[in-house]
């Protein structure tokens, strides 16, 4: 796994499953086994792990193996290259549609 895990997969396919954001969601809270992760949503075990290797493939978790149990969290390096991305291309568009909004005044109603 070590030899795909060099091909990174685009990390906004991975997040377009509602079961990977809920997964996400709940690795953002704290470090959990695919179990911990199973019991909270209404899918199965496999399905958790199937949904975590699609993650870990596009670097949104990692996991480590602690014991006889293998652990998930989020990779800050997935979220932080999927947040440069999108600053890149939304750039300051924040900062100008403030500008615009407070240079624009509203029309009166007519009755």
């Amino acid at each position: 796994m070590k030899a795909q895990a060099a091909i990174r997969k685009d990390p906004f396919d991975a997040l377009g499953n509602p079961h990977r954001r809920a997964i996400l969601e709940l690795l953002a809270k704290k470090p959990r086994s695919v179990q911990e992760i199973a019991d909270q949503l209404p899918i199965s075990r496999p399905a958790v792990s199937r949904h975590l290797r699609l993650l870990n493939s596009a670097g949104l978790v990692a996991d480590q193996q602690i014991g006889n149990r293998r652990l998930y969290r989020l990779d800050e390096q997935g979220a932080a290259a999927a947040r440069q991305y999108l600053a890149q291309v939304w750039g300051d568009v924040g900062t100008r549609f403030r500008i615009f909004a407070e240079n624009t005044k509203p029309t009166k109603a007519r009755r």
